[in-house]
């Protein structure tokens, strides 16, 4: 196993998660050009092999036959002489429509924004532009389209982050593009030549920065389709700094039409952004975000690496009254990595217990945890270490949320908006509260109620929490079913 300057064993140094996918080493942001083909997830991401701090961005590379256990690859795209490599999406060209394949060979393309950096500094407007890359041996190599790039900028500032996808009823590829305070939706039949087809969201959803990563998807809705479109925001999170939003509605080859105007978050902490989905999945849509915030992440205490990518989550449908939301789960893939679980049943907590003692069994991160819970009860679960550092987690009845607090977390001073009570609405009324909640190394995500509310938060502290507490509110708090799993390192 490579050892690294501080002789630790590589990805397990402190910080490092232990079942979320980190760069080997350097600095990593949004996923890029996330494909499954041939049994293989694809994840590409914006990657800086020269620095842990943010610099001229490459696609670097990690494949998987489970979603969960990585193989970092060498890096797929380097800088040119049209700029970075900014984000972007890949596609399986089944029918050859780029004639870019050859014989009996299907070409992966991938779609990406070339960031001109040297024009952006001579205050130009049209240093972004859209770029063409493909692969002929199954994603491990690439060679760049000879007459980029392929979508060239009108003039605007914010030009960037095409997600592709292949709409059938048309017979045409369909881009999704952050441009500015929008997207803009444009058509190609061969991904090389691309016409303008409309616009969406200049007034509607969350503006409080610029709109980026866009993904436009469909979802099966009890046999009805229902279009979901996401919009990443930087800044303007419902928990500060960057965060990632979406629509639900209709798309007919060409224009998007929202069935609500309310703004809805696929997740509300304030540690999950530029959040999309694998391309050539069929009917399941697995979503993948970048675990942090623009507001610290070249900041965070980590030394070899810096960022992680949250979990891989399966988003469907669910309607709460007349509303309509996309609820994320923690995929099922996960299974192979837990424990036979440890189950408790109807646990009451007047004041406080140590679940440790209640399992008879030490707590080791990481870890998961699943709860059921009246929901006319207010508890918390306070996470926390030998030292005493911990994060505190749960439900409050009186204002009907949930928050995550890490003010006592660890290593907070990096960043003078790091230390923080984050919270979510309870979105459903049914009796009873479902919580699933995933504990490693540096970070926490909670998903409620079924995946209906989510919410990511990174954390930095000495140790692992190794000591959970539950909290009860006022009158107590009956915990119906507990479930605890262990879960193994994927490195």
């Amino acid at each position: 196993m490579a050892i690294d300057g501080n002789s630790q064993a590589l990805y397990h140094e402190k910080y490092r998660p232990q079942v979320h996918f980190s760069p080997k080493e350097k600095w990593i942001n949004d996923p890029n050009g996330m494909v499954f083909y041939k049994g293989v997830y694809h994840l590409f991401f914006q990657y800086y092999p020269d620095s842990t701090v943010w610099g001229p961005m490459h696609w670097g590379h990690a494949t998987s036959t489970d979603l969960i256990h990585w193989q970092q690859q060498p890096i797929a795209l380097y800088p040119d002489s049209l700029g970075y490599i900014f984000s972007g999406s890949a596609v399986v060209d089944r029918n050859n429509t780029s004639r870019l394949g050859t014989k009996g060979t299907v070409p992966l393309i991938a779609i990406y924004t070339s960031h001109n950096f040297k024009d952006q500094r001579k205050h130009l407007n049209n240093y972004e532009n859209q770029s063409l890359a493909y692969s002929l041996d199954a994603g491990k190599t690439w060679l760049k389209y000879k007459e980029n790039p392929v979508l060239k900028n009108p003039g605007i500032t914010d030009f960037r982050d095409p997600k592709v996808m292949w709409y059938a009823p048309g017979k045409k590829w369909v881009m999704t593009l952050a441009t500015k305070d929008r997207v803009t939706f444009f058509s190609s039949p061969d991904l090389i030549h691309w016409n303008r087809e409309s616009d969406f969201g200049s007034t509607v959803g969350a503006h409080g920065g610029v709109w980026e990563c866009p993904d436009l998807f469909p979802l099966n809705d009890q046999g009805k389709q229902v279009w979901v479109l996401v919009v990443n925001v930087n800044p303007g999170g419902p928990n500060g700094g960057s965060a990632t939003q979406y629509f639900t509605g209709s798309f007919n080859g060409n224009q998007f039409v929202a069935n609500s105007t309310t703004t809805k978050w696929l997740d509300y902490g304030p540690d999950e952004y530029a959040g999309v989905t694998w391309s050539n999945t069929g009917e399941r849509k697995i979503f993948l975000g970048w675990m942090s915030n623009w507001m610290y992440a070249n900041r965070v205490p980590s030394q070899r690496w810096r960022n992680a990518m949250t979990l891989p989550r399966d988003e469907s449908i669910r309607h709460v009254g007349q509303e309509m939301y996309v609820a994320s789960e923690p995929v099922k893939e996960l299974a192979a990595i837990q424990s036979p679980t440890v189950n408790l049943e109807n646990v009451k907590v007047s004041g406080s217990a140590d679940l440790g003692k209640l399992l008879k069994q030490p707590i080791q991160v990481p870890y998961r945890l699943n709860f059921t819970v009246g929901a006319g009860d207010g508890f918390s679960l306070r996470l926390s270490n030998d030292s005493g550092e911990n994060m505190t987690l749960g439900y409050d009845k009186n204002a009907a949320q949930y928050f995550i607090d890490r003010t006592h977390s660890g290593a907070i001073d990096f960043q003078k908006n790091f230390a923080a009570r984050h919270s979510m609405p309870r979105l459903t009324q049914i009796p009873t509260i479902h919580l699933s909640i995933f504990v490693d190394e540096s970070s926490v995500e909670l998903f409620a109620d079924d995946g209906l509310s989510v919410m990511t938060s990174i954390c930095f502290p000495s140790a692992g929490y190794n000591h959970v507490e539950l909290q009860s509110q006022q009158l107590g708090a009956l915990f119906t079913k507990i479930q605890f799993i262990e879960m193994k390192s994927i490195w």
